[in-house]
């Protein structure tokens, strides 16, 4: 089974990353884009078979090492 983690910055975080794409895409003409948040996707392959079982592993994986839950928010996708 394979397990993708898509993991971003809370609302109300400053993004520097995202505010550098921002303000480079402006210099490379495209002015409309008034907002840039960054963030990370990480895949998984998991030798897990149930579908249950693999979210519950996955989500303490991301509450121990894939995201700072303090300033970071993450989604769990199993595909």
């Amino acid at each position: 089974m394979k397990a993708r983690v898509h993991v971003m910055l809370k609302t109300g975080v400053l993004d520097p990353q995202g505010e550098a794409v921002r303000h480079a895409l402006g210099a490379l003409g495209f002015d409309g884009v008034e907002a840039v948040r960054q963030g990370k996707v990480i895949e998984l392959d998991l030798a897990e078979t149930d579908r249950a079982a693999a979210e519950v592993a996955v989500k303490a994986m991301c509450e121990k090492l894939l995201a700072n839950t303090v300033i970071e928010r993450y989604e769990v996708e199993l595909v």
